[in-house]
């Protein structure tokens, strides 16, 4: 199966039973299970470093995070699905809201429960992702017309490997 690199992992297996499977090799053999650490490290710092790289791309055209409208494509962990559980885009949001970003969010299989009020729901129109500072995509949902974002986009930051064009920024 093919790995590629994205803004981090969730669901409830993927961020927890490495973790399992690394105390138990230490309690087993008194060794550290070193490779699985370091994963949990490098998908754990995902989102900060989409963070960053958001800010970096925004500084470059002459923008800065505060006040900027951020729109978030995809907030379930895993496409075409509604499961929220340990979302890196949910990590994501909150680090731009920490930013004073103006955080909105699309996705056609997420309600509104159990996500932070201060992001606005919205869906994934030409008006919308034309009116963003940068559009993010973080769940590629099969939903999402991405050949409408890339025609619409001023500044895309794709973090699937979706999209590709002169306002394309990929991970």
């Amino acid at each position: 199966m093919r790995f590629d690199p994205g803004p981090g992992v969730g669901g409830h297996c993927l961020p927890i039973d490495p973790s399992y499977l690394s105390w138990q090799v230490k309690r087993s053999l008194g060794q550290t299970f070193r490779f699985v650490e370091l994963a949990n490290d490098v998908n754990d710092h995902m989102p900060a470093y989409v963070v960053r790289r958001l800010v970096v791309g925004l500084n470059s055209r002459e923008r800065a995070m505060k006040n900027s409208r951020v729109l978030i494509l995809g907030l379930a962990y895993k496409p075409n699905t509604s499961d929220l559980r340990e979302s890196p885009a949910l990590r994501i949001a909150d680090q731009l809201l920490a930013l004073d970003a103006d955080v909105r969010a699309a996705d056609p299989h997420v309600n509104a429960n159990g996500i932070d009020a201060r992001i606005q729901r919205v869906d994934a129109t030409e008006e919308e992702v034309a009116s963003s500072d940068v559009v993010v995509l973080v769940c590629d949902h099969d939903a999402f017309d991405l050949d409408m974002v890339r025609r619409n986009g001023r500044y895309i930051f794709d973090t699937r490997h979706r999209l590709h064009g002169t306002n394309v920024e990929t991970l």
